[in-house]
């Protein structure tokens, strides 16, 4: 059984560590970002999307008995919500409502 000092102490120093972190780009950075984080700060958002829809249809079986259909509706669902409403919380859960639906009826 863990001890209960032991176990407050490690969450201490998880929550020092936490804080740390946190604050340390203010530190670091008390003068003004640099450009390179700047640009880093505008590109990477659209890299990480880019590479989860990857990551998220890399095992989509288009010679199977669905097509893939169940996985491009939804995709096509996410983007028509989100350039409608720009709403990111909407596009997601109608494109998870569609993709389960579809997967479970077909």
């Amino acid at each position: 059984m863990i001890d209960v000092k032991y176990s407050l102490l490690l969450i201490g120093v998880m929550a020092l560590v936490t804080q740390l972190l946190r604050f340390l780009p203010f530190v670091l950075f008390a003068r003004g970002t640099p450009k390179p984080i700047l640009y880093l700060g505008k590109v990477l958002p659209s890299a990480i999307m880019a590479m989860l829809v990857v990551y998220c249809l890399r095992n989509t079986d288009i010679s199977g008995n669905t097509h893939g259909i169940p996985e491009a509706a939804a995709v096509l669902l996410v983007v028509a919500l989100h350039k409608w409403k720009h709403n990111t919380l909407l596009s997601i859960v109608g494109g998870t409502v569609c993709y389960m639906l579809l997967v479970q009826g077909l």
